[in-house]
């Protein structure tokens, strides 16, 4: 496995890209095994070598993609002749699938990654699904993705278009709610900036607490909930019909659905 990661090509350093180097930097990857190629000037860490086109004569033992998905039909023609065959392709793409990538770059064994935000701080999600059986490679995958914080395989590619509706954009809807409770407390009386540093504690100290926790969150709500009093009275409103439940329900399918429209777009 190590031999697999003792040339990394990481294509594109922009926002996740960017936070993925800098965590793997941290994480005791070799940063002169890696090698960004990005015609911008990002910010790279001490040892890792920034170019701007591949550099000629050489090859990968991994490649990670992590460019823009409407960006693939520009790079793979550049990248192709120099990592075809390449034991190991990574894409964080969203919705561009396994059979897209091979073809469009011809890479041995192509494992799909979805990282979501906070993989910048270590403690993001990592979904990976791959139609390769190939240990090494999976293992190695593995590896790149473990500082980044939670990583799940998960079997298929239509599952892990579930899982970017969930993680992959979560935090965005995360922030809505924070956001949106805050603006209640502001609604009661209490000043804006108090209300969101109530707000982002409450979310922060609540998720940790359930991370920790044996119980499930439905669990954990139940027991904070005193028959009659106040955060029972909440829960009555959100539990009412089901409303929130249907309202996230409907709000993973419409990102589930315009995954499935970015990999039709990406085939033509």
């Amino acid at each position: 496995m190590a031999g697999l990661l003792e040339r990394i090509w990481l294509v594109g350093a922009g926002n996740m890209g960017g936070a993925m180097l800098r965590r793997w930097a941290g994480a005791g990857i070799d940063p002169a095994a890696i090698t960004v190629i990005d015609p911008g000037s990002p910010a790279v860490p001490e040892g890792v070598r920034h170019v701007t086109t591949p550099p000629e004569g050489e090859r990968p033992t991994a490649l990670v993609l992590a460019v823009k998905p409407q960006q693939l039909h520009a790079v793979a023609p550049v990248l192709a002749p120099m990592v075809a065959g390449v034991p190991l392709l990574v894409s964080i793409l969203a919705g561009v699938e396994i059979a897209t990538l091979a073809d469009a770059l011809g890479a041995k064994t192509v494992v799909r990654a979805m990282p979501n935000l906070p993989v910048a701080i270590g403690k993001g999600v990592v979904g990976l699904t791959t139609s390769s059986s190939d240990a090494a490679a999976r293992a190695a995958a593995e590896t790149l993705m473990q500082p980044l914080g939670l990583v799940e395989w998960v079997p298929s590619e239509p599952m892990l278009d579930a899982l970017t509706a969930l993680a992959g954009c979560g935090p965005g809807f995360v922030f809505r709610f924070i956001d949106a409770l805050a603006e209640a407390g502001v609604a009661l009386g209490l000043p804006a900036d108090q209300a969101q540093r109530l707000a982002l504690a409450t979310v922060e100290g609540s998720g940790l607490m359930a991370a920790a926790a044996s119980e499930s969150p439905a669990v954990l709500a139940d027991r904070v909930a005193s028959p009659g009093g106040s955060t029972r009275e909440g829960l009555n409103v959100l539990d009412r019909d089901e409303a929130l439940k249907a309202l996230l329900r409907e709000t993973l399918a419409a990102s589930a659905r315009r995954n499935a429209e970015m990999a039709a777009e990406a085939r033509k």
